[in-house]
């Protein structure tokens, strides 16, 4: 089933802005239903408008659920609150300060989508006082926590042998075994545009313009985060993060940094890959450290990017005359430190290995290199990325592998995973069937006239 009800109950869409779900329901006159009990799954209720909701939220989402019937769609409801419930009775640990700090990220983003206007706010989540909304957030959020803690805690252990690989695919008749799509590897070399000591200089100045200014004349930190911040990401909530000793989320800098200051404390400048930061240390909960931060990037001059541009160029030339290889060329001038010294070779983020099957590339990749005969060297292209807001770069298509059955030796990673998923489905299964079992589960109404896959009847 691959329609997820883990957000089960979720009264925070992120997909779509508060301002458009608040008149989508004025337009719509949409009022969900609240009576009824229609199934109870260990500790937990679930109400006959909980899938009416799910279902909204989904389609709102974009998901075609045509292919689902809402015996299915509720069935996957269940599994969500077996999950949690079973987490529950395993004592699988609930990180409170981590959940809390969900909560009020995602409490000051809806409110900072309706203009601050917290009635509005009650009024669509149906709530008579803020407390009573942040109170289920927090639930719908634990519960949503402790589901998928307990999802990964079945399968966090389960892994395939060379042996079981090896088997899993003998055992898969040769009439129907799987087809891999057209595949290729892709090398780049890219050139980034030097930033100058003084385009470094005049950012650095400016932010210890930022610190004095707020230190010295009581300026407001998140007002400067608003006009000058070039964090898009977290522009919205004020420049705000919350970092845990225990959990790695920013780069090392950033996170050294922030954990070396005290409470109302701003950083110096200093320095990332992205850019250059201050930091103000707002409040310290336990492990927890609430932080706001000031992202700026030097300028980069037009001189730098014609001098990039020309000298991309000049490596195009070099690698088309035949003067040095691709992989040569990659090694000896690419900027891009992850594939320069694999000859440019790209990794493919899902496989971990070289090949890309052209079916499941990103458009944007796919875009670049459609046209590209194998050995071929693309035209200049511009692109950006999260660090670099410009960057220049040549691709080459390496090797080509056109559609095939699926053979042992050449394609052992991605049989090797079918293997580990079968195996882990397997599981699931397993936990599930004896879970239920075990629980006290009981389905009303309508739903006890449902075929479900699972035996929530109990039959």
């Amino acid at each position: 089933m691959s329609v997820s009800f883990i957000n089960a109950q979720e009264i925070i869409d992120e997909d779509q802005p508060v301002k458009e779900q608040v008149a989508d329901s004025v337009v719509n006159k949409t009022r969900i239903k609240a009576d009824g009990v229609a199934a109870v799954v260990g500790d937990f209720i679930l109400l006959e408008s909980d899938l009416d909701r799910e279902i909204e939220q989904l389609k709102a989402q974009g998901a075609d659920l045509s292919d689902y019937t809402r015996c299915e769609l509720f069935g996957s409801l269940l599994e969500s609150k077996l999950y949690a419930h079973q987490a529950i009775q395993d004592s699988v640990i609930v990180n409170e300060l981590q959940i809390q700090s969900r909560v009020d990220q995602q409490f000051q983003g809806i409110l900072g989508q309706l203009n601050g206007d917290l009635q509005k706010m009650l009024e669509y989540y149906k709530k008579d006082t803020e407390q009573a909304l942040r109170d289920e957030m927090y639930e719908i959020n634990k519960n949503n926590y402790l589901a998928q803690e307990m999802q990964a805690k079945v399968t966090a252990d389960i892994e395939v042998t060379p042996e079981e690989v090896r088997t899993f695919f003998n055992d898969i008749p040769k009439e129907e075994r799987p087809t891999f799509g057209t595949e290729l590897k892709l090398a780049q070399i890219v050139v980034i545009p030097e930033v100058t000591e003084d385009a470094k200089q005049a950012v650095i100045d400016k932010l210890k313009g930022f610190k004095k200014d707020i230190e010295e004349n009581n300026s407001s930190f998140t007002t400067k985060v608003l006009f000058y911040t070039e964090d898009t990401a977290s522009k919205r909530d004020g420049g705000k993060y919350t970092l845990n000793r225990k959990q790695p989320r920013m780069v090392k800098e950033f996170r050294d940094v922030a954990f070396s200051l005290q409470e109302g404390e701003i950083s110096e400048p200093f320095e990332t890959d992205f850019g250059y930061h201050i930091i103000l240390l707002e409040k310290v909960r336990g492990q927890e450290y609430d932080v706001r931060h000031i992202l700026l990037r030097p300028e980069i001059t037009q001189d730098a990017i014609k001098k990039a541009n020309d000298e991309i160029k000049e490596v195009r030339a070099k690698i088309i005359d035949g003067t040095l290889t691709f992989a040569e060329a990659a090694r000896e001038f690419s900027d891009e430190v992850e594939t320069k010294f694999e000859g440019g070779q790209l990794t493919n983020p899902t496989t971990q290995d070289f090949n890309f099957e052209l079916t499941r590339m990103e458009p944007e990749l796919y875009s670049q290199i459609q046209d590209l005969k194998d050995g071929e060297i693309s035209e200049v292209l511009q692109d950006e990325d999260r660090v670099n807001s410009i960057k220049f770069k040549i691709l080459t298509v390496t090797d080509r592998i056109d559609d095939h059955e699926a053979d042992f030796a050449k394609d052992y990673l991605k049989i090797k995973n079918l293997a580990l998923q079968d195996k882990q489905i397997k599981a699931v299964a397993k936990w599930q069937k004896e879970t239920i079992a075990d629980t006290y589960i009981k389905i009303n109404g309508e739903y006890r006239e449902c075929d479900f896959q699972s035996n929530w009847l109990k039959k």
